[in-house]
Formats: C-alpha cells, structure tokens, sequence
C-alpha cells in the first residue's frame, strides 16, 4: 500500500492529481483479502476515460489481473477469457496474432480489458456486446464473486448498468469474448473501404491495421497531448426534432437509428459551435477532432471540465440538443 500517490502517470488527461492510497491488485485473492480491510473510494483501469477533477481521498485499487486464456473452441469460434487488467489493444493484437476476428474494428481503443463492459466500447460498427460471453466480478463489500451474462450487464449506447446501478460497486477481474475463426468483416463504417482500397482480399489484420491508420491520423496521442479521447457522447433525438433542425441547417450530419430516432456527431456539432482548435487557457478541443477535448500541460481537471461544461451550453443554445460526457467524471 502506498500513500499520497501521483495519479498523473495513471490517467490519460496527464491531469495532476494525487490518491490518498493507492495499491496496484494482481489476483482475484488479493483483492478480497483486501476488501476485507478497507473498502476503496475508486478502481482505475488503463485510466483512458476519466477525468479527475480533484484528489481522490481513501483508497485507489489498480486493475492489474492478467492472464489470457482460451476455454473452448472449435471451427468456427474461440471462448477466450481476458483478465480485467490486461490492456485491451495489445488483447486485440493477440487475438489477431492467434487468427481470431470480432474485435479488430476496436483497434487501439485505450484502457483495459475490465473497464470495456462498463462503457460498452464502440467503434467503426461494432461494440463489445456484439462478442460479449460474460464476465466475473468481485461485489466490493461484501467480496462475494458473480457471474454476468449478456443481459445481466444491460449494455446500451457507451452505457452498462456498471455505469448506473452497480457504479463503483463492483470490481471486474476477467471479461470472456466469443471471437471468430470465420470472419464477416465489418467495412462500410467510417473510411475503412477507402483505407483498404487496392486490398483485394482484406483480412482481419488488414481492418485492424486500416483502423489504427484512421484513429491515428485524427486522434492525438495521449503521450504527447494529454487526452481522453471523444468526451461527449454522440446525442440521440426524436425524428420530428431532427426534421425542424434540418430545415434549420440543410447541412446537419446524421445517422439514423431504429425507433424514429436519430443519431447526430457530437462532434459536428462542437465543430458548428466554433470550438474546433479553439485554446481556453491550458486546455481546448482538437484542431483535427473538436469531440476530443485536450490538456496543452498544466491544466487542472477543473479547467476541462469548465470548457466541457461551455461547450455543452453553447450546443445546447445553438441546436436545442444537450449533448453528456462519455468520459467518467472523478471528482
């Protein structure tokens, strides 16, 4: 167990904040002797998707269970179980490397193994509950395991009952995928075709490879500016509000979804707003992406999250749409 520890190497943001205690849980037997001692304030994963807004006081328990296992397979599909703590890209790597597909549109999306159900990462076409088997979880005061299923886990758009009902309850230690010996590969989202062009017969490694081209020629790395990828979640409205804002702006971006709902980029809205490689202070949104909002050094939690909060209020005056953090607030 350590005491007053920087938090600053362990979140993407690079935001500067300290834990009161922190200690870094290898097994699932560690973690429930522990929990039999003290109960911890907050888990951090690859710290990808949160923003501290202060110091965190009590305890901070770091997922590190590693361990990549195959349960079963066949011709057609594996069941691979992934500890919690195991970073989800270089998982995407080895599954690619092993010959498995289902992931490979979820290249290089930061963070860890056990943070991927809480948010339900998505990208390009495809979401962790499309290969979702289960995943084992410690109950942090009581230190009793459970199993969930796919529908025990209520995913929605960047969403679990992890996020809601059981957040901060429950500490996940392995995550067990169905991943694919047969592949159907998933092209028509995003640039991917155009990536691929002249590929006569893409694999899964040439999807992957396309992604990791496409993500890093728009996302910057969080080595070099301080990030968390998108901030806002992509906002969901009726048709009939989308009908009266397209009179309004015949050029709104859209996407549409099932239930008369459409899907519009938070992106393309921030980038509407002016805020597109707009700098407040130490902070402001990217000059390639404006979803992703960026520490230029030196900023306080506080400052991004007073920029999220002016982003927020000029879409909602402009476009009558409230836009919400994908980024988990710590404070």
């Amino acid at each position: 167990m350590q005491e007053n520890v920087s938090l600053q190497p362990h979140n993407t943001f690079g935001i500067q904040a300290h834990a009161q205690r922190f200690k870094a849980v290898t097994s699932v037997k560690e973690l429930k002797q522990l929990l039999k001692q003290e109960q911890p304030t907050f888990i951090l994963g690859g710290g990808s998707n949160i923003l501290l807004t202060g110091d965190v006081s009590g305890l901070v328990l770091k997922n590190e269970i590693r361990g990549i296992n195959i349960l079963k397979e066949n011709k057609e599909e594996a069941i691979v179980q992934f500890g919690g703590g195991e970073d989800w890209h270089q998982s995407v790597l080895w599954a690619l490397d092993h010959g498995l597909g289902g992931i490979e549109n979820l290249s290089l999306i930061p963070g860890t193994i056990g943070a991927a159900p809480i948010q339900n990462i998505g990208a390009y076409g495809v979401e962790l509950q499309h290969v979702f088997v289960s995943l084992e979880a410690v109950y942090l005061k009581s230190g009793r395991s459970r199993v969930f299923h796919l529908s025990d886990c209520q995913f929605g758009y960047r969403d679990s009952v992890f996020k809601r009902r059981l957040k901060g309850k429950v500490f996940i230690t392995s995550v067990t995928l169905r991943l694919t010996k047969k592949h159907r590969l998933r092209m028509s989202y995003g640039a991917i075709q155009k990536t691929l062009e002249g590929v006569v017969h893409p694999t899964i490694q040439d999807v992957s490879k396309a992604i990791i081209e496409i993500r890093q020629s728009k996302l910057p790395d969080p080595a070099e500016l301080g990030n968390s990828g998108s901030f806002f979640k992509n906002p969901e409205i009726p048709v009939q509000q989308f009908n009266a804002l397209k009179q309004q702006f015949p050029d709104i971006v859209f996407y549409e979804l099932p239930n008369n709902q459409i899907k519009v980029p938070a992106g393309w809205l921030i980038e509407q707003c002016g805020w597109k490689g707009k700098r407040v202070g130490n902070t402001g949104a990217h000059s390639k992406q404006s979803l992703v909002l960026v520490n230029y050094g030196g900023a306080t939690g506080q400052e991004v999250w007073n920029l999220a909060m002016d982003i927020k209020a000029s879409v909602l005056d402009k476009f009558g749409i409230s836009i919400h953090p994908e980024v988990n607030i710590v404070n």
